[in-house]
């Protein structure tokens, strides 16, 4: 196959419309990543359409007419009436600090109507082209379609948007839009405020006062001096941490695949392994986001591997610890303290055993509550209303514009196969330093200039950073999170000889100086090196490092090196089927004949850890890997 190089190492900027921002990155813990199974079979190929990605609708919403762009937001049309009004209104449905309603009143009629139930909210909300929500108003799809196809931007006062239907909004033509920076300097400092008041018992010992008691030698405490602190997490929040931390003379570690280690040394953070930072600490403060990755990481596991007598603090989110691990780790001694701003569910069950411990510092989720970071969030929000309504693209998007049907029908299953490389390739780096350069090379028999990978740019990068971190990532603002995560994304076109008529002939994604958990992923020049090709409308896996492979990229996918010799297939698929796996697909590579090979094995369940522990040890492989999809 003949084939040339159009462009080399194309550093991809953000448009030039867009702001620059470089906050810290947010992180979570590291390997295995979940994502939902595509339904497509091969006996669906032609029925079925492949399940799309959030900020890109079905193939029926794809109506211009009907799902207006962002970059029209600005048009404020009253569905009873046939002209447009002078001014954009905006519908305020819960208490905004002034400072963001003088913001928004200069702009637009603003209404404020607090306390709204969900049958008034769908009552009023087609008369606005905004709506401004807390965490306390639900913005259902009913909500959406009662809109009348009105409702042009919806924005959340916070981070969450868990309250927001994001499927309905983009579905129906309407920008979400978050104010993700403003509260961090309030977390920061009640997590260091829970910090210091857990180490002196200030909570125990203030109700033991007032109760009447003096018990001085009751509540000694532990000095913070010398002592080592880990944050989970190294991005806005949890580097804020650090920062206040070493003020205080404390030793401070880090886990977070995405932080880069220089920035983390300015700050005088070592970045270290999951397992290093909860078994070496004194003190451990999360900061890491909740996703399915994350999802109850600090469970039975996790806290008996913790130096015992460690003290936890949580002002992240209350689902990445499993409360009832917490609780016998605190019945056994295994933690000592523990203070928390968050909980699973919020505010806890009366009959909830955290409430019974003396040594448990609790607090009503007041991480963000200061009068500051209230005035910020405000700001923030109505700046990312107000520039969606004057059709600007907004770097705090957490959906996108629609994808012309033209497009989409052409790259709908690149781009899943695009997102599937990313998050292969992201759970084949070991961690270290961190995930800081992405090259990706697209082969297509087209002319560069008429293939734009813009969508598929951003899937890869959706992939690789999605799935492990609270950042919500789409067409709009794919560069600006890479950018925030500290990621230099270029790009290659290769012009191959193959059929024009696909868009694509096969992707190459490459993370280059990193380590790697599964060594066979690294190419001959050290990068982790993973590609792809569509087939039968289907996203495969054809490459892994060095050696060529041919697995279906459904279900879970598990890798494995080892020595180039008759019955391996068979040894393998003996131990899962034994286990009542199935198995779906199966490819074997090599470079050279009685070698190493590469055996993929596609499983549709994910197989418990003796199992895999019983692959490991079969002695011809050297090494094997288990991957989500």
């Amino acid at each position: 196959m003949a084939s040339a190089s159009s462009a080399n190492h194309i550093l991809l900027s953000p448009p030039p419309s867009l702001p620059s921002l470089l906050p810290p990155p947010s992180t979570a813990k590291f390997p295995h990543i979940s994502f939902p199974r595509n339904y497509l079979s091969h006996s669906s190929l032609i029925r079925s359409q492949p399940q799309l990605p959030c900020f890109i609708t079905n193939a029926a919403a794809l109506n211009t007419a009907q799902s207006p762009n962002i970059v029209s937001l600005s048009k404020t049309t009253d569905p009873d009436h046939t002209t447009n009004t002078s001014k954009p209104t905006i519908l305020v449905s819960e208490k905004l600090g002034e400072g963001g309603l003088d913001l928004l009143r200069s702009f637009a009629d603003v209404e404020c109507l607090y306390g709204m139930s969900p049958e008034q909210l769908c009552k009023e909300i087609s008369r606005f082209d905004a709506l401004i929500v807390r965490s306390g108003t639900k913005v259902s799809r009913d909500v959406f379609q009662a809109a009348n196809g009105r409702l042009k931007v919806v924005g959340r006062a916070g981070v969450g948007i868990d309250n927001v239907d994001l499927q309905a909004a983009t579905e129906l033509g309407c920008l979400v839009v978050n104010a993700p920076t403003a509260n961090t300097i309030a977390a920061a400092e009640h997590a260091i405020a829970l910090l210091a008041s857990m180490a002196r018992n200030v909570a125990q010992s203030d109700a033991s006062v007032k109760s009447g008691k003096w018990q001085r030698t009751k509540y000694i405490g532990v000095s913070l001096v010398g002592k080592t602190l880990a944050i989970m997490g190294f991005g806005k929040v949890g580097s804020e941490v650090a920062r206040r931390a070493k003020g205080l003379g404390m030793h401070v570690i880090s886990h977070d695949p995405y932080a880069p280690a220089d920035r983390a040394r300015a700050i005088g953070v070592d970045l270290v392994s999951f397992d290093d930072a909860i078994s070496t600490a004194d003190f451990i403060s999360l900061h890491m986001p909740l996703t399915p990755t994350t999802s109850k990481v600090f469970n039975d596991d996790t806290f008996a591997k913790m130096k015992k007598g460690a003290r936890i603090i949580n002002v992240a989110r209350g689902g990445v610890i499993d409360e009832d691990a917490l609780v016998r780790a605190l019945e056994s001694g295994v933690v000592s303290q523990a203070a928390l701003d968050v909980f699973s569910e919020e505010p806890p069950p009366s009959d909830s055993k955290l409430l019974q411990f003396e040594n448990v510092t609790l607090t009503p989720h007041l991480g963000a509550s200061t009068k500051e970071a209230q005035e910020g969030v405000a700001v923030e929000i109505a700046e990312a209303v107000v520039g969606a309504l004057r059709g600007e693209l907004s770097a705090t998007a957490v959906n996108a514009p629609m994808v012309p049907a033209e497009v989409l029908s052409q790259l709908a299953p690149y781009v899943l196969l695009a997102e599937k490389l990313g998050r292969l390739a992201v759970q084949l780096v070991a961690g270290g330093d961190g995930i800081k350069a992405v090259k990706v090379v697209y082969r297509s028999a087209r002319d560069p200039d008429d293939l734009d990978t813009r969508l598929l740019r951003a899937m890869i990068i959706k992939g690789i950073i999605e799935p492990i971190s609270d950042s919500f990532v789409n067409l709009v603002n794919a560069d600006f999170t890479a950018k925030q995560k500290g990621l230099r994304i270029s790009e290659e076109r290769v012009v191959v000889d193959s059929s024009p008529e696909n868009p694509i002939d096969s992707i190459q994604v490459l993370i280059s100086n990193t380590e790697s958990k599964f060594a066979s992923a690294e190419s001959e020049h050290g990068n982790v090196s993973i590609e792809g090709r569509v087939k039968y409308g289907i996203p495969h896996l054809t490459r892994v490092g060095s050696f060529s492979v041919d697995v279906s990229l459904e279900g879970n996918l598990i890798l494995c090196c080892q020595v180039d010799q008759p019955g391996m297939i068979g040894r393998v698929g003996n131990i899962l089927g034994e286990q009542n796996y199935n198995v779906s697909f199966m490819s074997v590579g090599r470079t050279v004949k009685r070698t190493k090979a590469i055996m993929a094995i596609g499983v549709d369940e994910e197989p418990d850890k003796n199992t895999l522990k019983k692959i490991g040890e079969v002695p011809a492989i050297e090494e094997f890997v288990f991957l989500k999809l």
